[in-house]
């Protein structure tokens, strides 16, 4: 009986010790994998703006300095969270703001945004979840006097709702990343049991992104 209890407490100390080293090796492995998909957002940020940039600078010189000016001010917000596992709502849609006043400069009239959000001191996004959006929204959707760009951002049935009117250009002018939609759904597949959801019908693009909480 000794030999048994003696066996059977060596075993279930083996099995636990095993159990948190693989714990471990698992919490290790996705925190790599949640870098390494943060650490594509900073150069595919900076491409696109670059490429912005680059065609903005034949066209107007002061349209092109004022985005200069406002970019380097939303590349510091890039940086500052890309350490970051999550951000408060109130920071993401700051940034938002910012981002589509700088598409503004850019496209003036073309392009329309609304904003509708009610104040939530507990909702946390994956970081430039909404830039990754909202960035595809422009690049794949005409926006021109005859046929405006409309995007919508609301909070609705705890999630974002990001809406964009669906206008997908004939040509692409500028390459595919391949980043944007898949790079959400991965970080949100580490950190939740959530997942964005995506809808498209004739006229409109939507993706709802859960909102995450922090629990104490």
């Amino acid at each position: 009986v000794f030999m048994a209890i003696f066996t059977s407490r060596s075993w279930l100390m083996e099995w636990r010790k095993s159990a948190i080293e693989a714990e471990q090796l698992r919490t290790e492995k996705l925190a790599s994998q949640y870098q390494s998909l943060k650490d594509q957002l900073n150069p595919h940020f900076l491409f696109n703006s670059l490429n912005a940039l680059s065609n903005l600078v034949y066209e107007d010189a002061d349209k092109s300095a004022a985005f200069i000016q406002k970019l380097s001010k939303i590349y510091r917000y890039v940086l500052e969270v890309q350490q970051e596992e999550l951000v408060e709502l109130r920071r993401e849609m700051d940034f938002a703001k910012n981002y589509l006043d700088l598409q503004k400069i850019r496209f003036e009239v073309n392009l329309n945004f609304r904003i509708d959000l009610s104040p939530c001191s507990d909702c946390y996004l994956p970081p430039l979840s909404l830039q990754l959006l909202l960035e595809n929204a422009i690049k794949h959707n005409v926006a021109s006097e005859e046929q405006p760009l409309f995007i919508s951002i609301l909070m609705k049935d705890g999630a974002l709702w990001v809406s964009n009117t669906f206008q997908p250009k004939t040509s692409q002018n500028e390459p595919s990343t391949g980043v944007g939609l898949e790079n959400i759904r991965s970080r949100y597949r580490i950190l939740s049991d959530q997942s964005p959801e995506i809808f498209k019908s004739e006229d409109e693009f939507l993706v709802k992104l859960p909102l995450l909480h922090l629990h104490s």
